[in-house]
């Protein structure tokens, strides 16, 4: 499929498409005869994957170190799972975070209503 049906499908905007594989995080792309990528259904589960790392704030280099290992095969598969669970980790205590913000808030937001009344 052409890079806007990879966009479409991924949730990725074609820019970042064009500008992840760049920086070597898609692996694997082809390009049709006339030049332009072809991606596969793999590529767009990749793509994917990469739009939620990203999303859920894992820096770059990270995801890179990610990309990089996957290409070497599936001996790396504890690496990466190591490094998912560290994102996971990660993830965890931002919500921690965000649910304490928001019991601040909601108490806040009591004593405006009290004001008001």
């Amino acid at each position: 499929m052409r890079i806007s049906e990879a966009a479409s499908r991924s949730g990725l905007k074609v820019d970042t498409i064009r500008f992840y594989e760049a920086e070597g995080l898609i692996p694997n792309v082809t390009r049709g005869p006339d030049g332009q990528r072809r991606f596969s259904s793999e590529n767009v589960d990749w793509l994917t994957l990469l739009y939620w790392l990203r999303k859920t704030g894992m820096p770059m280099k990270v995801m890179q170190r990610f990309a990089a290992l996957y290409a070497q095969g599936d001996e790396t598969i504890p690496d990466r799972k190591d490094i998912l669970l560290d994102h996971s980790r990660l993830l965890a205590k931002r919500r921690e975070a965000l649910d304490r913000c928001e019991e601040i808030l909601a108490r806040k937001l009591k004593i405006y209503e009290k004001y008001l009344r």
